[in-house]
């Protein structure tokens, strides 16, 4: 029978011989709906090679029918026309393809005549039920068609119009939710004659979702692809099968993550961590009991015990040498205090550590305030470990319900989900995600910014920026540089090789996390310190006035004129120990600067214009006036 559908649909062949990269993981379940899961009347064998029927009826033509048959009564004619367009995709072709025979392999057109497409589809919502339900059998085709034929098809829907593409969303949300709570269930047909209508109307929306995911930015938000309806239905049971039937063809919304609420969503993660944690403790009870051993009720929890001085050392430990505990229920001691932990000791615990680990001065992490997330610090990352400790922290918070204050940017979990994989298939390696410069948008909006001029600049990249595939940043007052590729502190970035190379992203990623571009002059004014000066003098006043003042390029400057570099340390401003120190020199000097130990010089100067002119001079010519 697939033998005889695939060669029905010979036409489309040429598509599928070409190899088409994956665009979205919701396209790519493994779980997919077979071709047997298919009503027999669509899967009579037709004829080796399908010759499309020549169709001729026009928008104004169809909309003459529709007007005749409003006005009569009589939807003969209109029926007709629905049920057999709707009836295969030979139908479908003839009556809405420009050029019926016409073969299409370009993402870009689908040949479709789409006025004539919309105007069919807005009067389907005017016709009398029996014909509304033709366009069921539309899904399942849909649903049927191959990986390729899926990848040119999110490429098309992405390029609807914004609200015929959320119309369209909508109609097969209601759609879904009205065949799995019907106003009145003798107007469908029996279960058995429909079991496929649900299962073909979720595929075709992961299209829809997976549209969505592929535009920049998205159509509509994500959130609106969620069906409320769904958390009236027994949604453990639905996981229940996504768990028990992974690799059958047996449908559940589990497989469609995008169409489940974060209620849901919830519900399923905290009802399945209850359900594993009675199991484990049920498993460590029966193990004693069979070995006749005496049972401690301690052994039905993960019992992490910690003293508070050595908070961050301490819990690792634990948490490296119960891993096998890691699915029982979480209890926190602290060593040397009285109490039972209830809850509230296990959120001090998660509370205490977050703001040990995630504060800059340890150093595992760098708050990027511009975008108001955390990124991983790169002097720091040779010590996996405690990384894996952030890691199985979060695992446990979401395991033991537990909210924690962590602002990692969107990149992240993208890279934790990719790939998605399924209950049965444990072997998956997790994080493939490529980072892209939207993504660096998220966490520095500034240099994703500038990289973006960098790829649209039309002048001569080469001579007007001078750059290489080469980086340096500063780790513990060292600079350190770092090639992007091989020999890259050798090869010039020019117009052609500007995008870099796709397959070195850990070095890409490298880039991003050497410092962050995003200045907090206040920051640094609160962190000053004064040498021959006082933080009330009007020089130190002045200086502040025209400092904070400045655009975002001139501090850079001034910081790169100070420090030697525009990028602020892991530590925030008040790593800098940036100075302001008085020289006693005539005011027409200009400032000077000790770049080796941040430091300004200043003479003092009494009124803000003259020191906004000196200055302004000083940073944009840095090069003659530093005292290295």
């Amino acid at each position: 029978e697939q033998n005889n559908l695939a060669r029905a649909f010979k036409v489309f062949d040429h598509i599928k011989r070409r190899e088409l990269p994956p665009i979205c993981n919701d396209v790519r379940q493994k779980h997919r709906l077979s071709i047997d899961t298919l009503p027999p009347e669509l899967k009579a064998p037709f004829p080796l090679d399908p010759i499309i029927p020549l169709r001729t009826k026009t928008t104004k033509e169809f909309q003459e029918d529709m007007d005749r048959a409003t006005q009569s009564g009589d939807w003969r004619e209109v029926r007709d026309f629905y049920l057999t367009t709707f009836e295969s995709f030979i139908e479908i072709n003839a009556a809405f393809k420009r050029e019926a025979n016409g073969l299409f392999n370009t993402i870009e057109d689908s040949g479709v005549n789409a006025k004539f497409v919309n105007a069919v589809y807005d009067t389907l919502l005017g016709t009398p039920q029996d014909i509304q339900k033709s366009n069921n059998r539309c899904f399942c085709l849909i649903a049927a068609l191959s990986e390729a034929d899926h990848h040119f098809l999110v490429h098309w829907l992405k390029r609807l119009s914004a609200r015929r593409f959320r119309q369209l969303v909508e109609r097969l949300l209601q759609f879904i939710s009205t065949r799995l709570f019907p106003g009145d269930p003798d107007e469908l047909p029996p279960l058995s004659k429909c079991s496929w209508w649900i299962p073909s109307a979720t595929k075709v929306l992961s299209l829809f979702n997976a549209a969505n995911s592929v535009s920049s930015p998205p159509i509509m938000p994500f959130t609106d692809f969620y069906n409320i309806t769904l958390e009236h239905i027994d949604f453990m049971e639905e996981y229940r099968i996504w768990q028990n039937h992974g690799n059958s063809n047996r449908f559940s919304f589990c497989q469609f993550p995008f169409i489940l609420s974060t209620v849901v969503k919830k519900a399923i993660i905290q009802k399945d961590s209850e359900q594993q944690m009675i199991s484990q403790a049920r498993q460590s009870l029966v193990s004693k009991v069979s070995r006749r051993q005496r049972v401690d009720m301690n052994l039905l929890f993960l019992n992490i015990k910690v003293r508070r001085a050595q908070l961050l050392s301490d819990s690792l430990d634990e948490l490296t040498r119960k891993r096998c505990d890691l699915k029982k229920k979480l209890r926190v001691t602290f060593v040397g205090e009285a109490g039972l932990d209830m809850g509230g000791l296990t959120k001090e615990w998660f509370l205490l550590l977050v703001r040990q680990i995630f504060h800059t001065d340890y150093g595992m992490f760098t708050y990027m305030k511009d975008s108001r997330c955390h990124w991983f610090s790169s002097w720091k990352c040779d010590n996996y470990s405690e990384f894996q400790l952030v890691g199985t922290l979060m695992g446990l918070a979401v395991y033991n319900s537990i909210a924690l204050d962590i602002h990692f940017p969107l990149y992240c979990y993208r890279k934790l989900l990719s790939p998605p994989t399924v209950p049965c298939d444990q072997n998956a390696f997790v994080g493939m995600a490529t980072a892209t410069l939207e993504d660096l948008q998220q966490v520095m909006p500034e240099l994703a910014h500038g990289l973006g001029e960098l790829l649209s600049y039309e002048g001569n990249v080469e001579e007007d920026f001078y750059l290489t595939f080469q980086i340096s940043q500063e780790e513990m007052g060292i600079m350190k540089s770092y090639n992007l590729k091989p020999g890259g502190d050798k090869i010039p970035v020019t117009k052609q090789n500007r995008k870099g190379d796709p397959a070195s992203p850990p070095k890409e990623v490298e880039m991003l996390v050497c410092g962050s571009p995003e200045l907090d002059m206040s920051a640094l004014q609160k962190a000053a310190q004064y040498e021959g000066y006082s933080k009330a003098d009007t020089t130190v006043r002045c200086f502040w006035e025209v400092v904070l003042a400045f655009t975002l390029e001139l501090q850079k400057k001034l910081l790169h004129f100070a420090t030697g570099s525009d990028r602020v340390p892991v530590g925030g401003m008040a790593d800098l120990n940036f100075k302001i120190s008085k020289i006693d020199v005539p005011t027409d000097w200009l400032p000077v600067s000790h770049t080796c130990f941040n430091q300004i010089c200043l003479p003092p100067y009494r009124t803000r214009k003259e020191l906004k002119h000196k200055l302004t001079i000083a940073i944009s010519n840095a090069e003659g006036f530093g005292l290295e």
